[in-house]
């Protein structure tokens, strides 16, 4: 445990920095700007639209009743909040691509629920658009969600790799249709059969073809 308290101290000071610079923001706007004022950054693109969503990300869920939502994101913050703090002590310590990920989302999850507990809406301000079309405004926390999801997934998606192994390996439990790949994956390792094509042949000449 000790020798991972560095790796942990560093993870939380990169989601307490995502947090700090979303609060940050966020009181910027509210001194600064009045509700639904907005300052044109790059015209016909970019604007910093000073705006209160009362729903989820992206406006969602916005015309909902206030308890509706109170009970929803209540139940649903709870809920993330302890699936991404599995998820990141599951993590192989080496495995900083994914953990990093992890934290960036757990660091934006957190700052749009500081938001509710203190104001009972979200602060959103980026506001990008294209003539009279406009994608919905988010925030600086809303990114790193944004972005820590994608990453993960490209994360999970090329980490995963196949590795032969008997059929009656220690390993894994043996499966009933011949010899099996352990599938890794940054969350663990399972088994799975393998291709019909290559059960009847001997299993060394199976570990050459994967070789090549």
């Amino acid at each position: 445990m000790k020798s991972n308290a560095p790796r942990y101290i560093l993870l939380g000071l990169f989601s307490v920095i995502i947090i700090v610079i979303d609060q940050v923001t966020k009181v910027y706007i509210m001194q600064t700007m009045r509700l639904h004022e907005s300052i044109v950054v790059i015209p016909n693109l970019f604007s910093i639209t000073y705006i209160r969503n009362p729903g989820a990300a992206f406006g969602i869920l916005s015309t909902s009743s206030g308890s509706f939502r109170f009970i929803f994101f209540g139940l649903t913050s709870v809920f993330a909040l302890g699936l991404l703090g599995t998820i990141l002590l599951r993590m192989p310590k080496d495995d900083w691509m994914g953990q990093i990920s992890v934290v960036a989302i757990l660091g934006g999850a957190i700052g749009n629920l500081l938001d509710r507990l203190r104001y009972g809406e979200v602060i959103d301000f980026l506001d990008f658009y294209i003539d009279t079309y406009h994608w919905p405004a988010f925030n600086v926390a809303d990114s790193a969600i944004t972005v820590g999801v994608i990453f993960l997934i490209l994360h999970f998606a090329f980490s995963f790799c196949l590795v032969p192994t008997p059929r009656h390996s220690a390993h894994v439990t043996p499966l009933p249709h011949g010899p099996c790949f352990v599938a890794r994956s940054p969350l663990g390792c399972t088994a799975a059969p393998l291709p019909i094509a290559l059960q009847n042949r001997p299993l060394d000449a199976t570990e050459d073809a994967t070789k090549e």
